[in-house]
């Protein structure tokens, strides 16, 4: 660790440590995931193209994530790092695939919090629209800016008062939805089928389709990495966070989307997301709870955007932070306040690029992928969920992916007397497998290996997503072998950063 910053009202570059426990950790990651608006927009997102089967698109999702998540608890049993995954795939595959990985998280996680502040100013509109009467097309900019600015509050008050609000709002927005969806399975009777498990004329290609939007809902079981710096026993609460927050959020959305797809009819999903106006949760809510129930879903949806885009934000600005530290960038961003701990310069970058990020893309995407419909608030916000998410989906599949991989290099080449055929090979070759089929549904105009399913190449603006991630990774490959050839130390000063305790 290198010495405090010198800065006005800094004493050193240290977090706090030893501040948070299970709890607080297993809803880092947990509402980073973002369970409500997840559910509402990232599976929603999923539904035109999966359809009448999305409950099977969620859970081929779900078994793909938990393969890597056991893979990730594996790694991070030896390797309690807070840099979580950057950490595991360097020792298990070597500094360059590490310093992708690194290069992928830098241009992936700063993203959470503008795409997050897009959906909280979407239904936000809505809300003002819906029960207010407040109606203006713009609405959703100034609630984006009341978001982002609460966020930067919650973030520079400390990371105690951050998690312990996102645990709070977890549990809010879980419990509301489990009864939105408890009443549409009641309220769907004799239509309550498992076949929506089942593929149709159209065979499993639906799901693959959808599986990438399935898999952006589950983006953020790994959050509790970052915070091993600051976290009591980190080698046995990380691993348990990681698993027990993909096992809990999973369940949840399969059970959600069961609910949803048997009330709302399987042969009418496809034009689900835009059913009531972009607002089908709160459509059906109202359906069997009254105004009651559409008010409901709207506040835990807006409840998660504030709670996931806290955590991302925690995760980002710990990672500037980490590499103000080390001089990988201004010493500026390693500031600390006095009183709270807190990366408070990290803090304040990471608000106002977010805003900036989310309200450009607002503008440039008001009509694409989803055009707003006549009357209808602007669907801007929503596509900038949408847009980002898809992105950040594809960079956190290949993430996934080398995380597997990871897994069976390190317990092969490091961990030989405990390598375990099912646990360090079977399972991640597994994790990998399931996570292709997400990846080529980005790229498009692909067909699937073995499965001889044909995946539409993109007609909308979703089709710049996987060139736009390309071109980074290209980046990411020349300047990691210039700095190797003129300035090595830097690529070690990355492993400062990302590495934490990563001594076995």
């Amino acid at each position: 660790m290198t010495a405090a910053a010198e800065s006005p009202g800094v004493s050193s570059t240290q977090l706090e440590s030893n501040a948070i426990g299970l709890p607080e950790v297993l809803f880092q990651s947990v509402t980073h995931m973002a369970p409500a608006v997840a559910t509402a927009l990232s599976i929603g997102a999923a539904t035109g193209f999966a359809g009448g089967i999305t409950p099977l698109a969620v859970l081929f999702a779900m078994i793909a994530v938990l393969f890597t998540a056991f893979s990730m608890a594996e790694l991070a049993r030896h390797l309690p790092s807070a840099g979580g995954m950057f950490t595991y795939v360097r020792r298990g595959l070597g500094s360059f695939f590490g310093w992708l990985v690194a290069w992928s998280f830098a241009l992936a996680e700063p993203l959470v919090m503008p795409l997050l502040l897009g959906g909280f100013g979407f239904y936000g509109a809505i809300f003002l629209s819906e029960y207010l009467n407040v109606d203006f097309n713009l609405a959703w900019v100034p609630l984006a800016i009341l978001c982002g600015l609460l966020v930067w509050w919650l973030n520079y008050r400390g990371i105690g008062l951050s998690t312990r609000t996102g645990l709070v709002l977890g549990i809010i927005e879980i419990t509301i939805f489990v009864l939105i969806s408890l009443l549409l399975i009641v309220n769907a009777g004799g239509r309550n089928t498992l076949s929506v498990f089942v593929p149709g004329a159209d065979g499993v290609r639906p799901a693959f389709q959808g599986m990438i939007f399935c898999l952006l809902a589950f983006i953020g079981f790994e959050a509790a990495a970052p915070l091993g710096e600051e976290t009591r026993d980190p080698r046995r609460t990380i691993p348990r966070a990681v698993i027990w927050s993909a096992i809990v959020v999973g369940v949840f959305y399969v059970f959600n989307y069961y609910a949803a797809t048997v009330f709302f009819g399987p042969d009418k999903m496809t034009g689900f997301l835009s059913f009531n106006d972009g607002d089908p949760w709160g459509g059906m809510a109202t359906q069997v709870l009254g105004t009651l129930g559409g008010l409901l879903v709207v506040f835990a949806i807006l409840n998660s955007s504030v709670a996931n885009a806290n955590s991302g934000a925690t995760a980002a600005t710990r990672s500037l932070f980490a590499m103000g530290r080390v001089q990988l960038l201004p010493r500026w961003f390693a500031v600390v306040s006095p009183e709270t701990r807190a990366p408070v310069n990290a803090i304040h970058f990471q608000a106002i690029t977010a805003l900036i990020i989310a309200v450009i893309l607002g503008f440039v995407l008001a009509n694409d992928p989803y055009p707003t419909p006549d009357g209808a608030s602007s669907f801007g916000p929503l596509n900038v969920y949408v847009f980002l998410g898809t992105m950040l989906g594809l960079i956190f599949a290949f993430i996934y992916m080398a995380v597997n991989f990871a897994c069976i290099g390190y317990f092969w080449r490091e961990r030989r007397d405990e390598f375990n055929v099912i646990k360090h090979l079977i399972v991640p070759v597994l994790g990998v497998l399931t996570m292709i089929p997400a990846a080529l549904a980005v790229i498009g105009g692909l067909t699937i290996p073995i499965l001889d399913v044909s995946l539409p190449a993109y007609e909308s603006a979703l089709r710049w997503c996987a060139p736009i991630v390309a071109v980074w990774v290209l980046i990411g490959i020349g300047l990691y072998f210039y700095l190797r050839s003129t300035n090595p130390e830097s690529l070690e000063r990355m492993g400062e950063v990302y590495g934490g305790d990563s001594t076995d």
